[in-house]
């Protein structure tokens, strides 16, 4: 179970703070920002109070807008009553319901937009603080005329028409009807966020950021950004079309007359980036100089929607009663581009003689009859049809099927004959009505989406609006319902009115080089071309407005470091370098050039904002999270599904690069955000999901213990910390890290003596410290303090509580305990014994490296070398997996791994060999094996003398509880008897000395490093490893008690030569031997069997391993009976003397390899 301590300092100034700070409290007291730590920094917070709103949060996590935010000072006035006397030592953190409801009712949320930039640069020359106005605005002005003026664009009055004409009534009611519901159940997703308590400005990228977190809410903020910016390309590209085509064409700098194909293509493109380039730097100068000029446009841009979609209507209804004349003219089946010619025949009759037409000189060589022609124009007739039959006409059912075309294809009437040979080429291809780009269904879906796109105009303005949560649902479904309505009625009107070849005329080259819906419109085309060319330029500006703010929150908001800078503007608040940045981003649109190719991509950017919307929607719904209370009831998670499936279906229908390109950048900026951006905590749905995946998963966990196969080692990693709080051994962490390749479960825990209460803080301060080591040697995991009466429960507590369900820790990793003989009380050596007794009975595996700090860091490489396991007893694989796991990481990589085993008397030491060498093939771990044979022995004098000295020892820890007198009478009176019983068996070969120095002042004497050799030899002895078969005569020194010393020695004759034990090589010697039998007979053959084991073992080790980088081997359990604990620990010691770096392991008593996949 993991625990979290949480410690609050409250400044001595928090006491007696002024009334006059209240102002920065109340200015604090929704912004969820940093928590009030002085007063200076409340004044500061004060006076830059609308700033902060933008700025976002400060804190990894919101803290609550109602607790601890009222002034200390106006709290004890309030509590300051009979009827409160039971609350006033809680007034620091709750305040009074009337407090609250006070703050709620002077709530004001008008975001730092527009409108504030207008004010700004108004009042730049008068105080700036004034008194700031209620939001007025309502449903119809705030929300549901900014969302037509939004969805009503360029693509209705420029593509609308060719759209029809090529895929279909049938097949453009389709698109119609998916895209605009696509955008419906998105709205119906949005309402329900925004009515999910009080949303402020910011639009979709806060309310996707603050339900699906930062990553997130960045991600699709930016792709929302660059959305806005697309369109701010295409509607500048739409201007310059409607400008050059069917306003001003000989404006044309790059002339089209007289070229055809690719070069009439590309003088058109250059013409669009020339003058596009030309309209985007004015455009971004407005807005530069002041949005105020674009704010008090805007109603003249909406009236000009209005105004032209009412004369389309008009114009249908004319139709019925008197259609109007757009004469079309036919040459065989193919449309003729009507220009430079006035009659639409071969010749006319003229004072009774035939005269040849304009339309004959233009496929003839000559104006006189005998002239030589174009052989389809010989061959075939010219025929007018009107454009315009009217809605009357039956001719709907010529256009209610597809008609794809092909890129350079002519626009030809269905159902009319045409005489023309196969194998003529076109020839004059620039007089016909021809097809600038290949079209299919998906084309036209990403052509046509960005004219449903604009939904999100009123949630922008949420902070402008009198009661948001009412005017936003209701507004925007009303706005997308009448366009919706008008977009769908367009596609059969326009189908029922319009013949098929203008339909498919993009350009209306066949009408005269008229606006196509404008020859419906009535009273005049004009007013549609007036119209759509004021319509493009204001939403041209209100995306140059709009974007540059949005990157500018996002900027803000600090989620994303790299846009920082864009979070700067002038002194209003006027976003200049995200202004910058999005003319920059804009010009790439207008170098694209073509209005049907940029359509796609802010199609793309805006249905991934879409489909994150209605995902938001969804998972707060299914995780039912307790703050999930929309006032708009009418959602349900399903539709927020088909939404978001509707949105990534359209995403791949439009394009499928453009849309994995998109996909590339949101995930790009994702993973961004999520290694290098702010973490904020904000309480979003990808938390809440976290949460409900992790207790599924919990659940699934408590069905039975893991699978061999999917075991993994699962650390409780136990540190100590000194008295400042740090943690004493960062290496045991660094060997967590190089223990890591299992990917386990990873807890670093302490233990503190004394009360929690009392303790909060240093427990805190211990937290703090564990997450900052683990930080440094990149362990992933947590972090858990213990508080306890003394350590030895408060590790116990740590060993049983740590974990949840079935992720529970599996193993323990803790040190060797430091200098354990010449610890005074000797509670560090009997708490790591209890530790082990508890992890056995908890079935837990044990690893205990001892001489820690010469374990490597993380940063350091071993170039050679060998890990040396030495599988003594089975311990259900642990010695096998742990190497394999160290070597995974970089500071192991280059060892290669040996394996020792053991074979007694009766074993057969090849076959051994051979069956370990099949095992570890079959556990595919590459590993070189070595059997150590070890016969049985008698035991050594030495082996003894070690024996009797440790027994020695533990009797005079029995009496550590004596005075200083009688504890120094007792070794005395011990080592005296010990003195006299060696003297007198073998007075000439062994001499024995003891030394019983003064107590030191500090208590004890300086403590000696872990790893230095308690068997120290005499100067004159060879270094040379001690092995059962050849004991050595070492000197044996055994700390006591602190200040006590007893050594016994072993000494050497006067040549040098190593001395025998007593008797080993002549009778008389053999005789003292058996005369000192009788008082090793005193002694423990228990003890005696284990100290044999140990030192024979500790010699092979030493002999094989005595160079290896590390050395693994089993770790003995301790005696059942606790009164040899001390006995255990010096057998230990024993058994890895010598050995540079070790790791004792002890298995949980499970299989965790197996042979099998």
């Amino acid at each position: 179970m993991s625990q979290r301590f949480t410690v609050t300092a409250f400044s001595k100034s928090d006491g007696d703070r002024c009334g006059g700070e209240i102002q920065g409290e109340v200015n604090q007291l929704f912004e969820g920002d940093e928590p009030t730590t002085s007063s200076a920094n409340r004044n500061e917070e004060a006076a830059n109070a609308e700033v902060v709103v933008l700025k976002g949060d400060g804190n990894p996590k919101e803290s609550s807008p109602f607790i601890n935010s009222s002034d200390a000072a106006e709290k004890s006035q309030q509590y300051d009553s009979k009827h409160m006397a039971l609350f006033e030592e809680e007034m620091d953190t709750s305040p009074m319901v009337s407090s609250l409801l006070s703050s709620l009712a002077n709530y004001s949320n008008l975001p730092q937009g527009s409108k504030e930039h207008e004010e700004a640069e108004n009042n730049e020359e008068q105080p700036p603080k004034k008194p700031i106005k209620a939001p007025q605005l309502g449903t119809l002005m705030g929300v549901y005329l900014p969302c037509i003026q939004n969805i009503f664009g360029v693509i209705l009055f420029l593509r609308m028409t060719w759209m029809v004409g090529i895929g279909g009534v049938i097949g453009s009611f389709i698109i119609v009807f998916i895209c605009c519901s696509t955008t419906m159940l998105t709205a119906i997703s949005m309402s329900a966020i925004a009515t999910n308590g009080v949303v402020p400005a910011g639009g979709s990228y806060y309310m996707i950021s603050r339900s699906l977190g930062p990553e997130f809410g960045g991600a699709v903020g930016i792709c929302f950004y660059l959305g806005t910016t697309f369109a701010g390309a295409m509607y500048i590209l739409g201007c310059i079309e409607i400008s050059l085509t069917y306003i001003l064409p000989q404006a044309a700098i790059f002339k089209m007359e007289g070229l055809e194909g690719p070069e009439a293509e590309a003088a058109l493109l250059n013409n669009m980036r020339v003058y596009g380039t030309i309209v985007l730097s004015f455009m971004a100068l407005v807005v530069f100089v002041g949005v105020k000029y674009v704010n008090k446009l805007a109603l003249l841009f909406l009236a000009c929607v209005i105004l032209s979609i009412i004369a389309v209507y008009a114009g249908v209804i004319k139709t019925a009663i008197d259609p109007p004349d757009f004469p079309v003219c036919i040459l065989g089946n193919r449309t003729l581009v009507w220009k430079n010619f006035d009659v639409c025949a071969k010749t006319v009759e003229v004072a009774n003689g035939t005269v040849t037409t304009q339309l004959w000189k233009m496929f003839c060589d000559s104006p006189l009859l005998n002239a030589t022609c174009d052989a389809y124009f010989a061959a075939n007739n010219v025929t007018t049809i009107q454009g315009i039959p009217g809605v009357t006409s039956g001719i709907l059912s010529e256009n209610l099927f597809g008609n794809y075309l092909e890129k350079g294809a002519l626009v030809a009437k269905l159902g009319m004959e045409s005489v023309e040979s196969v194998d003529d080429p076109l020839t004059n291809s620039n007089r016909y009505v021809l097809a600038d780009i290949s079209s299919f269904f998906t084309l036209l879906v990403g052509i046509y989406f960005p004219s449903v796109t604009g939904i999100m105009a009123g949630s922008n303005r949420s902070g402008d609006l009198r009661d948001a949560q009412k005017s936003i649902p209701v507004g925007t479904i009303c706005a997308i319902t009448t366009t919706s309505l008008v977009y769908m009625s367009s596609v059969f009107l326009f189908g029922a009115c319009i013949d098929g070849v203008v339909l498919r005329d993009k350009f209306g080259e066949g009408v005269n080089g008229n606006l196509v819906i404008g020859t419906l419109a009535w009273p005049s085309p004009w007013v549609i071309v007036i119209g759509s060319f004021f319509s493009t330029c204001g939403a041209g500006l209100q995306s140059l407005t709009g974007a540059p703010r949005l990157l500018q929150a996002i900027s803000r908001d600090g989620i994303v470091p790299a846009l920082r800078i864009f979070g700067h503007g002038k002194a209003n608040g006027e976003p200049t370098w995200a202004l910058l940045l999005t003319a920059c981003i804009c010009e790439i649109g207008i170098l694209i050039a073509s209005l049907d190719a940029v359509a796609p991509i802010l199609s793309m950017f805006f249905l991934m904002c879409y489909m994150f919307v209605n995902l938001a929607c969804a998972l707060q719904t299914l995780l039912r999270t307790p703050n999930w209370r929309p006032r708009f009831k009418f959602y349900h998670w399903a539709l927020s599904f088909l939404g978001m499936s509707l949105c990534l279906s359209l995403m791949f229908i439009c394009s499928w690069y453009y849309a994995i390109i998109a996909m590339v950048i949101a995930g790009c900026i994702y993973k961004y955000i999520e290694f290098a951006g702010a973490e904020k905590e904000w309480g979003d749905g990808i938390r809440g999901l976290s949460l409900s995946a992790a207790r599924y998963a919990l659940m699934r966990l408590e069905e039975g213990p893991p699978h061999t196969k999917n075991w993994r080692p699962q650390l409780l990693v136990l540190v100590s910390t000194d008295a400042e709080q740090n943690v004493e051994q960062p290496r045991l962490l660094s060997l967590t890290n190089q223990l890591k390749a299992g990917k386990g479960l990873t807890i670093v825990g302490t233990a503190m003596q004394g009360t929690y209460l009392e303790n909060h803080p240093q427990a805190q301060k211990a937290e703090q410290a564990l997450r900052k080591m683990m930080e440094t040697e990149k362990v992933k995991g947590f972090s858990q303090v213990t508080v306890s009466s003394n350590l030895r429960d408060a590790t116990s507590h740590l060993l049983q509580a740590s974990g949840l369900g079935g992720l529970m820790h599996n193993c323990v990793l803790v040190s060797w305990p430091r200098n354990w003989k010449q610890n005074e009380e000797n509670q560090d050596w009997r708490n790591f014994i209890e530790l082990v007794r508890e992890t056995t009975a908890a079935s837990l595996a044990l690893l205990v490296p001892k001489n820690i700090a010469a374990f490597p860091s993380n940063g350091e490489r071993f170039t050679e070398g060998h890990i040396d396991v030495w599988w003594i007893v089975h311990d259900g694989g642990m010695l096998m997996l742990l190497p394999f796991l160290l070597r995974q990481h970089k500071v192991w990589r280059k060892c290669k791994m040996r394996i020792f085993t053991v074979a007694q008397l009766d074993d057969n030491s090849i076959q051994m060999k051979k069956d370990l060498t099949t095992f570890l093939y079959h556990l595919r771990i590459d590993a070189q094996v070595e059997v150590v044979e070890m016969h049985d022995s008698d035991i050594s004098a030495y082996t003894y003398e070690k024996t009797l000295v440790m027994e020695q020892r533990s009797q005079i820890l029995k009496q550590i509880n004596l005075t200083k007198t009688e504890r120094e009478r007792e070794i005395q009176s011990i080592a005296d008897s010990s003195r006299g019983s060696i003297r007198r068996k073998n007075p000439v070969a062994v001499t024995t000395q003891l030394s019983v120095p003064e107590e030191q002042p500090g208590g004890s004497k300086e403590e000696k490093p872990e790893e230095e050799v308690q068997l120290i030899h005499d100067t004159t002895t060879p270094a040379s490893p001690v092995t059962p078969a050849s004991p050595l005569t070492p000197t044996t020194e055994s700390t006591l008690t602190p200040g006590t010393q007893v050594q016994m020695t072993w000494t050497e004759k006067s040549d040098g030569e190593p001395a025998k034990p007593a008797g080993a090589a002549t009778p008389e010697g053999i005789k003292d031997i058996f005369n000192m039998k009788p008082e090793w007979e005193n002694l423990n053959q228990s003890n005696v069997r284990r100290m044999h084991t140990a030192l024979r073992l500790n010699g092979a080790i030493l002999k094989k391993s005595q160079d290896a980088k590390l050395v693994l081997l089993n770790m003995p359990g301790p005696p059942k009976n606790r009164t040899g604990d001390e006995n255990y620990m010096e057998f230990l010691e024993v058994l890895t003397e010598g050995l540079n770096r070790v790791l004792l392991v002890r298995g949980g008593g499970r299989e965790v390899i197996t042979i099998y996949s």
